[in-house]
């Protein structure tokens, strides 16, 4: 299902009108911006509107594979090319031919890939693992990246001549605090669409108190981070309760000094709100990974400790508001030690 581009900044109208004049061009696309502001949208948007669009459209996620996996995502491979190679695989390559191929994170590629990307964007051939045939190939390569490709390759890290050869055209989207005038617009599209998967709740639009709360909100997860808080509101059933978890959010970024320009999950530990630069007694201890884990476990256990407690701690309810399977649910509920209330200690249901 097409999910559309919602906005009317001057930026996202000039997506569009981008889109309009790319789709049928078949030029390769590199799709940039922060995490969360949209970039599978605007790859969708491109098959869609090409003439592509009764063509597979097939993606892979560069950053969640291996090398040796992702090679043969990408190629396939033949009956006994490797170990464990019991069957033949056909490639997305091959399965995207004449319809669109969107590499996400591009940019975590290795370069022995990326060599290999190469000869396919110059010959439209590849070979299977274990094949000496070449096949051909006519899919249409999107791309997209977070990272500034530009300094990868400065740094010897992306292989320049793919770089020149991906980047015909550049969509960059703005991250969501420098478009606000785009907010209100993905509020109702968001609710609208999300009414029916929360059983029909119904959310009343924001007044134009919590709407100034929610534009001058950094949303330092853009879209996404946006799309998430949503969710909690259709859930809990009102916006003050998560309204007032911005606020806190934000004034815990105002007081550390700190700017929200990447991920929320900084912004609410302890370990950021002490530290007070290279002379901070925990300057050695401090970790960016380490908080966002701390952080990213914070909000986990806060998030389903509260669909926990609306459903009455029926697990199987739960599971279903919150997407993951019945085993993830006990296995988070154990981790991240949440206890239901004493009143319901008693009642709690699978």
């Amino acid at each position: 299902m097409l999910v559309p581009f919602v906005g009317i900044s001057e930026s996202i109208e000039r997506i569009k009108e981008l889109v309009a004049h790319v789709s049928d061009t078949g030029l390769n696309v590199v799709i940039t911006g922060e995490s969360g502001v949209g970039k599978e949208v605007v790859a969708q948007n491109l098959y869609h509107s090409s003439g592509r669009k009764d063509k597979p459209f097939v993606k892979v996620n560069c950053a969640a594979l291996p090398e040796g996996l992702l090679e043969s995502e990408l190629f396939g491979f033949e009956k006994g090319a490797f170990t464990g190679a019991d069957r033949k695989k056909r490639g997305k390559f091959e399965l995207a031919n004449e319809g669109v191929l969107f590499l996400d994170e591009i940019g975590d590629m290795s370069l022995n890939l990326q060599s290999k990307l190469l000869h396919v964007l110059q010959s439209g051939e590849f070979a299977p693992l274990g094949s000496e045939r070449e096949m051909k190939t006519d899919a249409w390569v999107l791309a997209a990246t977070n990272q500034e490709l530009n300094e990868k390759v400065k740094n010897g890290l992306f292989r320049e001549d793919l770089y020149y050869r991906l980047n015909i055209i550049k969509i960059y989207i703005p991250p969501l605090r420098k478009r606000p005038e785009d907010i209100p617009l993905l509020i109702d599209y968001f609710l609208e669409k999300y009414a029916s998967q929360f059983g029909d709740k119904r959310l009343i639009k924001p007044d134009h108190a919590i709407m100034d709360r929610l534009i001058s909100y950094q949303w330092p997860g853009n879209v996404r981070e946006l799309q998430n808080i949503l969710k909690s509101c259709l859930v809990v059933g009102n916006w003050e309760e998560v309204i007032n978890e911005l606020s806190f959010k934000s004034e815990m970024v105002s007081n550390s000094g700190f700017v929200a320009t990447g991920t929320n999950e900084a912004s609410i530990i302890d370990d950021l709100l002490n530290f007070q630069g290279e002379n901070s007694p925990n300057h050695a201890a401090f970790s960016l990974k380490k908080i966002k884990r701390k952080a990213l476990d914070r909000i986990e256990k806060e998030i389903i400790s509260h669909v926990l407690d609306q459903t009455g701690w029926n697990r199987t309810k739960a599971t279903k508001i919150l997407k993951i399977s019945y085993k993830t649910l006990l296995y988070k509920i154990s981790d991240l030690n949440i206890k239901p209330p004493p009143d319901t200690s008693g009642k709690i249901s699978s």
